[in-house]
């Protein structure tokens, strides 16, 4: 190799650089699937949200969890943050542009879920029984 070049892995010609565990997307879809992430997401789709509000409505996180997530989708770009100066500080969540697009994603994923849930159960069911 000469001198100042790094060397860059060939992508495939088939555009499944999203199984390369270097990909972006995989990245982002990790934050987006994370056990939090998609809850924050869905929860932020009918309004803006304040800080206590998020943990209130998203059963089982912790602040700090909640903190977390909200860190790492802001950073990605999905949500906005805004502070308000006051004591105690407000703090509210919102979906950006991204954010709300992601999110419709998600829906058309759980809508499907929920119809299909109980035949999922069933297999679920079906299966430990015959273990």
């Amino acid at each position: 190799m000469s001198e100042g070049k790094l060397a860059v892995a060939p992508r495939p010609p088939d555009g499944s650089e999203v199984f390369h565990s270097n990909c972006p997307a995989r990245q982002v879809l990790d934050h987006i699937t994370s056990r939090w992430g998609i809850w924050v997401l869905l929860s932020l789709r009918e309004k803006d949200l304040r800080f206590f509000e998020l943990r209130e409505r998203i059963e089982g996180i912790s602040e700090k969890m909640l903190s977390q997530t909200l860190r790492t989708l802001v950073r990605d770009g999905l949500v906005w943050r805004r502070v308000e100066a006051s004591t105690p500080p407000k703090v509210t969540y919102g979906l950006n542009k991204v954010g709300r697009g992601t999110s419709d994603r998600l829906v058309g994923m759980f809508d499907w879920l929920k119809d299909n849930a109980e035949d999922i159960c069933a297999n679920q069911s079906e299966f430990d029984d015959a273990a």
